[in-house]
């Protein structure tokens, strides 16, 4: 699809009337669900949707359901006029931009919840926050209803929050997981990297470097507790206030990689006045 300027459209009533023509043009509708202040990796899973569809809505909505109270909600950045800017040169051709009133009308009535996978990891950190996401991503694939929804495989967790609701909803809609864009150094992109200072930025990366040793461990079919150990200390002597340094089943967080044919290493932590999160899939069949 050629690159264009996106129309930006705010209200839930618009994006269906614009979407039904491009229905009845025998579009295929493709879905990218953002909270703005987009980056590289953003623009990636844009390019992704485009692959698979002929009409790529992006919405850009800071979700309030999804922070907790202590968290970043009223200092998470809002560049709606950059992020805009930034789809000119996509294949983008719809913007959703609403308000929170837009989205919750009558405010919170309705909840969403996966709850086998909404207490681990993340979950049992940010307690609430996958209800906020399940419950706002649903809103949203109700409204735009796309054949395909394209989600980073950096937020390894929420995308089998999102998987696992669309399945049990019987949601119409094609879940697809995309790379993670990462900087040269290996640290993930994320719009709170923009917190890092220079320093801690450079500490970053040290995540990714650990998430590949762990990797190679356990290709190598070594025991991993001690990795684990020397890893997560490894992390805290070099300033991360660590959440979890995990290795679970790919394919099921709820359990552990014994058994498992993939595995997923999974890290969050804090650095400064960033929380980051990423993760590595390591293929154990051969193993």
């Amino acid at each position: 699809m050629s690159t264009n300027t996106p129309r930006i459209i705010n209200t839930v009533s618009a994006l269906r009337e614009e979407l039904n023509r491009a229905r009845r043009d025998k579009q295929r509708i493709g879905f990218v669900p953002t909270m703005g202040n987009l980056h590289q990796g953003h623009l990636d899973l844009v390019a992704r949707a485009a692959e698979l569809s002929e009409c790529v809505v992006v919405s850009i909505f800071v979700n309030p359901m999804q922070f907790g109270p202590h968290e970043d909600f009223d200092a998470y950045p809002r560049t709606l006029d950059v992020d805009c800017q930034a789809l000119n040169a996509t294949a983008c051709a719809i913007v959703f931009a609403p308000t929170v009133r837009e989205m919750y009308p009558e405010g919170v009535n309705t909840e969403i919840d996966v709850p086998k996978l909404s207490t681990i990891l993340c979950g049992h950190h940010r307690p609430g926050h996958f209800k906020g996401v399940a419950t706002v991503v649903n809103k949203l694939l109700n409204i735009v209803q796309p054949d395909i929804a394209v989600f980073g495989n950096k937020d390894y967790q929420q995308l089998q929050v999102i998987r696992t609701m669309v399945s049990d909803l019987l949601m119409p809609v094609e879940i697809v997981g995309a790379d993670t864009t990462r900087e040269g150094s290996g640290l993930a992109m994320s719009s709170r990297n923009a917190y890092l200072t220079d320093a801690e930025r450079t500490t970053a990366a040290l995540l990714y470097a650990c998430l590949n040793r762990l990797g190679v461990a356990l290709q190598n079919g070594d025991k991993m507790g001690v990795h684990l150990k020397q890893e997560r200390d490894q992390l805290r002597q070099a300033g991360f206030d660590l959440d979890y340094l995990e290795i679970r089943d790919a394919d099921d967080l709820t359990r552990g990689a014994e058994e498992a044919s993939r595995a997923v290493i999974l890290v969050a932590a804090r650095l400064g006045k960033a929380r980051l999160i990423d993760n590595l899939v390591v293929d154990l069949s051969a193993v």
